[in-house]
């Protein structure tokens, strides 16, 4: 009897700390909330996996369940899940973790979004500026491509939704549970147990590709435009190019984009604007549209790289796990990814069809240049600004990516550590950085081709992470739970990714290599 009264006695005092330790945390959370310590939700920032936070554990799935140990009288003793206790958590039944910052020092869990601002991610990762090249699509493809703009979307917002599902396993009591937590962790768990970490360097090495070459087009749309608006000048297009990086070198000094991405909403609404202005000037001269220029007939040679440009255009999958994620009500997930490419759907066939129809034979790679000189100056300025005040997310993420995986591994890295003791930048992380910039110009220089790069892009990251390996993984880890639908569609997706990717990918290098020679020529 008596051992009964002392185990009862234990079990309250235990669960008063407990609750006297929640409480405490609650308290310090909604302080550093008050603070201003909050996820970012403007353009990109999720789009590119919270590059202003620098968060890269969280991205690469190996996010540590780091309780917050001491408090004003010291660290507290305690045993198993007591405060102190620091494990990985993989079931995601747990309290929400803190992550560990670079500088050290213990950040606080990050308030949750809800799906509308979810929705305005997505939106942001999927109707960017590069639906500017959509029209150049339409010109080599003409109702097929408008056919191909409509099924990228619909592929694509499924290929999101299982990519989601195989975050999920069920337990013992048939319910799911999140028990991995982005891309990286997907991949890894296709490869194993052979190869454990195979599937997430494939993912990373794609998303380091698409980074850079996202950072290239920037660079070579930042000519284009500039070219374009002041054709009286004598500079060329390579010229602004190199104008253009040379505003651009301060990003490798940068220690986090905060500063940035304070301009990310005004970048975006200044985009929003620009496409209006673009569909009023069409709308103005509709009596001169030519419909009979647009037809099912489609350029063979051509083609291909419009696919990868309509498929790049809707690219977001590398970023769904983190923003799920950080859902308020995950279950809101499927509702938000339908909306979100209903509507970018609509809006990139209506653009798409509508500029082309205004200009037919004479669309250009960018959109922009068709525009009379009256007001193509203003506008390409406008884009301009956005395309530099943008390209540093990509760039910033990349870095990262490349600073973990090959200076900063947990001692297996290949080179030594970027950072010194006080967090100051190495003389080779500098150059590092430096170099990424210097190498995104010269791939600017000799290969100006908007539409070609695009294209490379959508046909070799764009195909391969929204639809080859999220069907793959689909049926890797789901395929006890399929129907024959889903696995029917899953089968059919990845072999129509991979006809898209590899007739992209030949037909885009094939046009690079003609353009790089010319250049050489030139």
């Amino acid at each position: 009897m008596a051992h009964l009264i002392r185990h009862k006695l234990t079990n309250k005092l235990t669960n008063a700390a407990h609750t006297v330790s929640n409480k405490s945390q609650a308290k310090v959370s909604g302080v550093f909330a008050r603070l201003g310590f909050q996820a970012a939700t403007d353009e990109e920032g999720l789009g590119f996996a919270e590059c202003d936070d620098l968060d890269y554990d969280y991205r690469q799935g190996m996010q540590m369940d780091v309780l917050q140990g001491e408090e004003e009288g010291g660290p507290m003793d305690g045993e198993g899940d007591l405060e102190g206790d620091s494990h990985y958590q993989r079931d995601g039944t747990g309290p929400r973790p803190s992550s560990l910052k670079t500088g050290g020092s213990l950040d606080e869990d990050k308030p949750k979004i809800t799906s509308w601002e979810a929705g305005w991610n997505v939106t942001n990762a999927i109707q960017g500026m590069f639906v500017l090249g959509l029209p150049y699509a339409i010109l080599h493809g003409g109702y097929l491509g408008l056919f191909l703009i409509i099924f990228a979307a619909v592929v694509c917002c499924y290929t999101g939704k299982i990519l989601i599902a195989c975050l999920y396993e069920e337990n013992e009591d048939g319910i799911k549970v999140r028990v991995r937590d982005s891309y990286v962790d997907i991949a890894n768990a296709c490869c194993a147990p052979r190869f454990p970490a195979l599937g997430g360097h494939v993912v990373n090495v794609a998303q380091i590709i698409e980074l850079v070459m996202t950072c290239i087009l920037y660079v070579v749309v930042s000519g284009n435009l500039m070219y374009n608006s002041f054709p009286g000048f004598p500079v060329s297009q390579k010229a602004w190019s190199v104008v253009a990086t040379a505003a651009l070198l301060p990003c490798a000094f940068l220690k986090n984009l905060k500063a940035v991405s304070k301009f990310s909403l005004l970048c975006t609404l200044a985009h929003f604007v620009i496409n209006v202005l673009v569909i009023a000037y069409c709308l103005s001269r509709a009596r001169e549209w030519a419909w009979e220029k647009v037809k099912f007939y489609i350029d063979v040679k051509k083609f291909p790289i419009s696919i990868g440009i309509i498929v790049f255009s809707y690219t977001s999958q590398i970023f769904l796990p983190s923003l799920e994620g950080n859902m308020q009500k995950p279950s809101e997930f499927h509702c938000m990814m339908d909306w979100t490419h209903i509507a970018a759907c609509v809006l990139k066939g209506l653009f798409a069809l509508v500029a082309y129809l205004t200009w037919a034979d004479a669309t250009k790679e960018v959109i922009t240049d068709n525009l009379p000189s009256t007001i193509r100056a203003v506008v390409n300025l406008f884009l301009v600004a956005k395309a530099l005040l943008s390209y540093p997310l990509p760039f910033f993420a990349a870095v990262e990516v490349l600073e973990k995986s090959l200076f900063q591994d947990g001692g297996r890295a290949l080179f030594p550590d970027c950072y010194g003791p006080g967090g100051q930048l190495k003389s080779w992380g500098l150059g590092l950085r430096v170099g990424l910039v210097v190498f995104t110009l010269l791939m600017a220089v000799f290969v100006p081709h908007f539409a070609l790069l695009m294209g490379l892009t959508g046909s070799l990251t764009g195909a391969g992470l929204c639809f080859l390996l999220p069907s793959l993984f689909h049926l890797k880890l789901q395929w006890r739970n399929l129907l024959w639908h889903h696995v029917f569609f899953d089968v059919a997706i990845f072999v129509i990714g991979g006809i898209c990717a590899i007739s992209g990918f030949i037909h885009s290098i094939e046009g690079l290599i003609e353009a790089f020679r010319y250049n050489i020529h030139d």
